[in-house]
């Protein structure tokens, strides 16, 4: 997306990127010539013109055009990079690659003659930890955005990759509502997964969806195919036109849309560790709002529940193989550990005891509180 086209109150569409069979892309016009100015919301507007303002994009040297959203950045495979690599040095000095990877990231943990020797080859080979070849990836080129981040959010597992199959994307609990686990081992240390919110949903499908947006909102079908890019040759549509009216209105219901999602997601937690939407939790606090809601609630309270713990799960995933540890059941929080855990006996109301004394029934420490 060219800053150029970014509007206030508008965007517009002039060019799609078009992919051959030799994986080339080429800069073409928009399918079936649909060039078109689409409405955006205020909020819409809002976040791309701040984006554009703090990012300030310059020309690329590919092309010389100013973008949005560039990703623009050093190419990926070490095999391209110039220069001496780990394996090198591990040849160099007679040891293996984990054995240079430790003198990098933890010395102390390697004998003083093989740090010596390692030191020496990386010294004599001139050796650059994280050196960057300097070579930019293609600007116009596939992306893994499906596959590594719209996927796993809205299913809550990553798609197979040979040879791994889906498994769920593992979390860390804090900050809530999870953040991915990332690195070596990630799976071992995960404490939470995702529950699947959309199975089978693709960026695709996302037009279906504004489509059926649109359709509740009562959009008439002349400015639903104008925001499409569809053209309908019927007589209806020759006497129908597109008023200022229809436009506020749609505006209306996206916006309104806009804000039920924030008010959901800020009902899972007022806070969120992607800075944009953190700043959008944070803009719609009352003032005081926050320490209230942070004040400890009375035991007496009739929806007091103890927190629940750092390793439990919500909702009811399938146990997949790649990660048994991940033990889930179809409702409540259930713990992940092997062995049972035992809340703390300062966090439990009074009369929790394995049977509660009023009722007689067994407790549930872990299940959600009633409304």
């Amino acid at each position: 997306m060219e800053a150029q086209f970014i509007r206030p109150g508008t965007l517009r569409v002039e060019w799609q990127l078009y992919e051959l069979d030799g994986g080339e892309f080429h800069r073409c016009p928009p399918k079936d010539d649909s060039y078109r100015t689409i409405d955006t919301p205020d909020f819409l507007s809002g976040l791309l013109s701040r984006h554009v303002a703090a990012k300030r994009p310059e020309p690329c040297a590919c092309h010389g055009l100013r973008y949005a959203f560039n990703g623009y950045s050093a190419a990926n495979g070490a095999a391209r990079r110039p220069g001496a690599k780990v394996v090198d040095v591990a040849r160099k000095a007679g040891v293996s690659a984990g054995t240079v990877s430790n003198v990098l990231n933890r010395p102390d943990s390697v004998s003083e003659d093989r740090r010596l020797r390692v030191e020496a080859a990386i010294a004599e080979l001139g050796y650059i930890r994280n050196a960057s070849s300097g070579e930019l990836a293609p600007h116009w080129r596939r992306s893994g955005f499906a596959s590594w981040l719209f996927h796993p959010a809205t299913t809550g597992s990553y798609p197979t990759r040979a040879p791994y199959d889906a498994h769920p994307v593992p979390l860390l609990a804090e900050p809530w509502p999870g953040i991915p686990a990332r690195g070596r081992g990630a799976a071992q240390r995960a404490q939470v997964c995702w529950v699947p919110i959309a199975p089978g949903l693709t960026p695709h499908g996302l037009r279906h969806t504004h489509r059926t947006i649109m359709e509740e909102a009562g959009t008439p079908p002349k400015l639903m195919d104008e925001r499409l890019g569809h053209e309908d040759g019927s007589v209806q549509a020759r006497y129908s036109h597109v008023t200022p009216r229809m436009r506020a209105r749609l505006m209306d219901a996206l916006t309104e849309q806009w804000e039920e999602a924030l008010e959901v997601r800020r009902t899972m937690s007022p806070a969120s560790p992607v800075a944009a939407l953190d700043a959008l939790l944070r803009a719609r606090e009352r003032p005081g709002q926050r320490a209230e809601e942070e004040r400890p609630r009375s035991r007496s309270s009739p929806n007091f529940l103890p927190k629940p713990p750092r390793n439990a799960v919500r909702g009811g995933l399938p146990i997949r193989k790649a990660a048994p540890h991940l033990r889930v059941s179809p409702s409540g929080w259930r713990d992940l550990n092997p062995r049972p855990l035992r809340p703390e006996r300062s966090a439990l109301p009074s009369c929790a005891t394995p049977r509660c004394r009023p009722c007689g029934g067994d407790i549930d420490y872990f299940s959600p509180p009633l409304a």
